[in-house]
């Protein structure tokens, strides 16, 4: 057996252990003739793209498994790879079927390579790549608005406390309730895995917990006047739910019947055959109108976590006495 890396260099060339060392990095090959427009791929090429092996193909080909909003990019990418001088890549989505991939085409430009008017390239399934890339990116947008939120917040607690209290240690101390009430509230949104045994929190109780930071009197006592029946919410549910109230609260602070003092928040909840239903009444609050057709990160984050997880809706009407947000959700849902 060879040991010195003088004696194992010419096994790295041996055709046998090329194709181990290509099928292990999972890479695809493929050819392109310049003139024709014809493409040559390897068996595990027709297979990442979906496509029955040994079937002749051109690009056009392979450009109906291409990803709609990616495919005249990509077009144009391929059509000018002999003017790029020096190695080209470009990713891009494709469909099979429902399942989405992306690809990673890999090349050299310029005419560098090109053998009898034929380039040669590769393709990298990288869907776990990019899926990961996305996650991170979602994951850097949620907690930039939670800290913008939470700031907001903060800001709209100081204003509550000065209202309702006379000498700065008065305000400091209902401000710090207020803020570790907040604290709790927040915990409901990333709950400790573990901590909590399946259906454990009651609605009521979850939207005192959620709601008294901003309640000028506490929740259920003051202008925060909760009244839901009595029904357990599972942990799953509790997460999403918190993360849905917290967003509307804030929007409230901001804008809304919690930004002035005069202002009143009622939540009520109905739940019969149908879905269970849960009304967020604004009223006596500043005057507002209809948000712009493009939705901010909340919004989204609100109708992704209600259409999504919850398998629910979620209306917003925009009344001049006061905002009405009406969430529905199927029983089975709230108790997951």
């Amino acid at each position: 057996m060879p040991k010195t890396a003088d004696a194992l260099k010419p096994l790295l060339w041996e055709p046998q252990n090329l194709v181990r060392a290509i099928e292990a990095a999972g890479v695809t090959l493929w050819s392109w003739n310049v003139d024709s427009d014809a493409l040559a791929m390897d068996e595990r090429a027709y297979d990442l793209w979906g496509i029955p092996r040994s079937t002749d193909v051109k690009f056009e080909d392979l450009s109906a498994h291409i990803h709609p909003a990616d495919r005249d990019r990509v077009r144009a990418a391929f059509t000018a790879t002999r003017a790029i001088v020096g190695a080209f890549e470009i990713d891009f989505r494709i469909l099979i079927g429902d399942e989405l991939k992306w690809i990673s085409a890999r090349g050299q430009g310029d005419d560098a390579g090109i053998v009898k008017r034929v380039m040669f390239g590769i393709f990298i399934d990288v869907t776990g790549r990019k899926q990961a890339e996305e996650g991170r990116e979602l994951l850097a947008g949620e907690m930039s608005h939670r800290v913008k939120n939470l700031l907001a917040i903060a800001s709209g607690l100081t204003a509550i406390s000065s209202r309702s209290t006379k000498t700065t240690n008065e305000m400091a101390r209902e401000l710090t309730l207020r803020l570790t009430a907040l604290g709790r509230a927040h915990d409901l949104v990333r709950p400790v895995p573990g901590q909590t045994e399946a259906a454990s929190a009651l609605l009521g109780d979850l939207l005192s917990v959620l709601l008294a930071p901003y309640d000028d009197l506490g929740a259920f006592s003051g202008r925060i006047r909760v009244s839901v029946p009595r029904m357990s919410v599972g942990e799953s549910a509790t997460t999403m739910l918190a993360l849905i109230v917290h967003e509307l609260a804030t929007n409230s602070l901001k804008y809304g019947a919690l930004s002035v003092d005069t202002g009143a928040l009622d939540v009520s909840c109905s739940a019969q055959d149908g879905p269970v239903t849960v009304v967020w009444t604004e009223s006596g609050g500043p005057r507002i109108g209809s948000p712009a057709d493009v939705k901010g990160y909340g919004s989204k984050l609100v109708e992704r976590s209600v259409t999504g997880h919850l398998r629910g809706s979620i209306d917003y009407n925009w009344a001049e006495e006061g905002l009405v947000v009406t969430l529905k959700i199927p029983p089975e849902r709230l108790s997951t």
